[in-house]
């Protein structure tokens, strides 16, 4: 299935979205994609993304993982100008709609769609961790590359402070790694945790993306789950991946080990179970064929 209609007696769909019949008659469609049919979308385009070439998968991840930064970054300016934090969650959601809309690829939301893709067997388990790695190498890409001319464009190329902006990247940083090694353990499993729940959240956007024909329905579906994740402080590693590269340069005290020990390596995993346990898998499970 793939989300057009079809008119009983033949005939066509016209650019204002009116299903013309061959008999002359008009009928106007439904802007909505019921759950079923959304379902049949995903796996579509799970199946498409399995498939692409890798210097896609490098292109379309590293574009969404500057995406990300910037709207990461047009959030905390928000934060930097004296706003309420629930501003910056208002904003973010900015960043995931481009990437959605330009169908390009991040990692986090392939974690939920291709797994269903697998249990319904449209795909192999090679496949969907071919597209994850190379996706993600792409998104890791994206994202420090912006976050290095992020730093860049602040400082003058280190020549100066980076100011409240910069200030709030450090502050930022240190609270994805090193609040967490101060806890040990508990402070892991308190990153893997809200990974989990981040993910959970993301990928219930990236499945309404496919809820509306509209661009415009769209981006607000998107616009709720991705709205609440950042405005509950969740752990993202995509995201992850811009702010704490981002503080380091900005002077932040954290080496290269203790960020991947104690932030994006149990964000990813936790990213990954939300995504596949909470979303895609359940989602698939109820609603699609069986």
């Amino acid at each position: 299935m793939r989300g057009r209609i079809v008119v009983r007696g033949g005939g066509k769909v016209t650019m204002r979205g009116m299903a013309e019949r061959q008999d002359g008659q008009v009928e106007e469609r439904s802007e909505s994609v019921p759950p079923p049919v959304l379902v049949a979308l995903m796996l579509e385009a799970a199946e498409k993304k399995a498939h692409l070439p890798i210097a896609a998968l490098l292109a379309r991840g590293a574009a969404s993982g500057a995406l990300l930064g910037a709207a990461t970054l047009l959030a905390m300016t928000a934060w930097a100008q004296g706003l309420p934090r629930l501003v910056g969650a208002v904003v973010f959601p900015v960043g995931f709609c481009m990437l959605v809309l330009l169908g390009l690829e991040l990692a986090t939301g392939n974690f939920a769609l291709l797994p269903a893709a697998w249990y319904r067997r449209r795909i192999t388990a090679a496949a969907v961790v071919r597209n994850w790695g190379w996706v993600y190498l792409g998104n890791c890409l994206g994202s420090i590359g912006f976050a290095v001319l992020a730093v860049a464009s602040l400082t003058g190329w280190w020549s100066h402070e980076a100011g409240p902006l910069g200030e709030q990247l450090r502050q930022l940083a240190a609270s994805k790694v090193l609040l967490y090694r101060e806890s040990g353990w508990l402070g892991w499993s308190t990153a893997l945790t809200k990974g989990v729940l981040a993910n959970w959240l993301v990928t219930v956007g990236t499945a309404l993306a496919f809820v509306s024909r509209s661009t415009s329905g769209k981006i607000a579906a998107m616009w709720l789950p991705i709205m609440t994740f950042f405005g509950l402080g969740y752990e993202h590693s995509i995201v992850n991946l811009f702010v704490i590269p981002a503080g380091m340069l900005a002077g932040a005290p954290i080496g290269v080990g203790t960020w991947l020990i104690w932030n994006q390596v149990p964000s990813t995993l936790g990213n990954v179970i939300g995504g596949a346990l909470f979303t895609g898998l359940p989602l698939v499970w109820t609603h699609g064929e069986r």
